[in-house]
């Protein structure tokens, strides 16, 4: 178990996520355009993309009332991780705490200061298309599975 009082330890890599994330959409709206594409793979490109709904577009047709609803949830979500991490736990399951955190306060920002999320890393195969998305959702989509795998150990660790 983590000791509770380094909870502010796993706030850092939370910060160092934010930090990662806004300076990546910052660097791709000073270099493209909205909508423009630069192929760097044959499977992926960078687009400058907004997104003014929630995960891979939920709800972007939607005006208004969406914005808040996804800023209430993940004001909410961030308190109840902060709280989580002061609890302390393993390191998987902290660190997974805190990439999620990260990840929802980096498009948190964006949703208060732009009105939509930045999104710009784009796989795609032949005419197949994934939804854009972005650094601060590469770290949910991780401590998520960090957190699942915690999941496991833990049922591992309880079934002897």
């Amino acid at each position: 178990m983590a000791e509770p009082s380094r909870w502010w330890a796993w706030l850092g890599l939370s910060g160092a996520i934010v930090a990662a994330d806004q300076l990546s959409k910052l660097a791709m709206i000073a270099l493209f355009q909205p909508g423009e594409e630069s192929v760097v793979t044959g499977f992926f490109s960078l687009v400058l993309a907004f997104n003014t709904g929630a995960a891979f577009s939920f709800l972007r047709d939607v005006a208004g009332w969406p914005r808040y609803l996804f800023s209430a949830v993940a004001i909410a979500a961030g308190g109840l991780i902060i709280w989580l991490l002061r609890r302390g736990g393993d390191r998987l399951y902290c660190a997974g705490l805190a990439l999620i955190l990260g990840g929802a306060a980096g498009n948190l920002w964006d949703r208060l200061t732009l009105g939509h999320v930045v999104d710009f890393l784009l796989f795609h195969w032949d005419r197949w298309y994934y939804p854009a998305f972005n650094v601060a959702d590469s770290a949910i989509t991780v401590g998520a599975a960090l957190l699942i795998l915690d999941s496991f150990g833990r049922r591992r660790g309880t079934a002897s």
